[in-house]
């Protein structure tokens, strides 16, 4: 095992800290990018970068906000070329599915000359649980522009299993790996008649039907099913963060 560290970029959200968890327990190296950790990494100071790349092998990167937004493609090819000049030899990029910056995003990742491994999630399940849908939920009105489309809620602790794999063994190499859950469902579905009551217009960017589909990048790079939305919903309310309905 490798004793230079691993950086997790956005090392405190739903997925990096989960990588960061299994990296440690594995007794990797690692190396947390946030504001908060030491030495800090900003994505909106490129002049932290440097000392979080130092002597780094490979890197998880996990955009804030979003890759969808403006800018993120050239924030992407500036830390990419600053990972090859530090001598990274490892990328792992967490992307969305069917959103033309974060493609954008996945092509400067593949062209920048380093090993490379590219995770497509959809919806988060914990985005339900941790994070700003939280007070709605368990205020009974979730209103999101997601209509009656379908979609196919991936469990993060997956996307962190499939990160993890890619970090750290070389046949992930190359590889795009589109996670999903196993079942298509829409929001109100999700939701449930206790936890919200009204759904608004159409997301024209992700929640048109473009990702009412399912992906193998759980089975493929794990060679297991992915987790159900369900199994989530159980996790959460033994959890005492939900308190729902028996």
């Amino acid at each position: 095992m490798s004793q230079s560290p691993i950086l997790v970029i956005g090392s405190t959200g739903k997925t990096g800290r989960r990588i960061v968890k299994q990296l440690a327990g594995r007794g990797h190296a690692v190396r947390e990018g946030s504001r908060r950790s030491e030495p800090p990494f900003y994505w909106d100071d490129p002049e932290t970068w440097p000392e979080a790349l130092d002597g780094v092998e490979a890197a998880y990167i996990s955009y804030a906000p979003d890759l969808a937004f403006p800018g993120a493609p050239a924030k992407i090819e500036a830390l990419t070329k600053r990972a090859v000049a530090a001598g990274v030899k490892r990328l792992v990029l967490l992307s969305g599915r069917n959103e033309a910056k974060a493609q954008q995003c996945e092509d400067i990742v593949r062209a920048c000359g380093l090993d490379f491994t590219l995770v497509r999630a959809s919806w988060f399940s914990q985005n339900f649980n941790e994070g700003a849908l939280l007070e709605p939920v368990l205020g009974g009105v979730v209103a999101l522009p997601a209509g009656d489309v379908r979609e196919p809620f991936v469990d993060a602790d997956d996307i962190a299993d499939v990160a993890v794999a890619a970090l750290t063994d070389d046949r992930h190499a190359g590889q795009l790996y589109e996670l999903t859950g196993p079942r298509l469902m829409t929001f109100a579905e999700a939701a449930g008649p206790e936890l919200a009551g009204m759904f608004t217009e159409l997301c024209r960017e992700v929640f048109d039907g473009r990702n009412a589909s399912l992906g193998d990048g759980v089975q493929k790079a794990l060679g297991r099913e992915p987790r159900d939305f369900a199994g989530f919903c159980h996790a959460a309310a033994a959890s005492g963060v939900w308190n729902l309905p028996r």
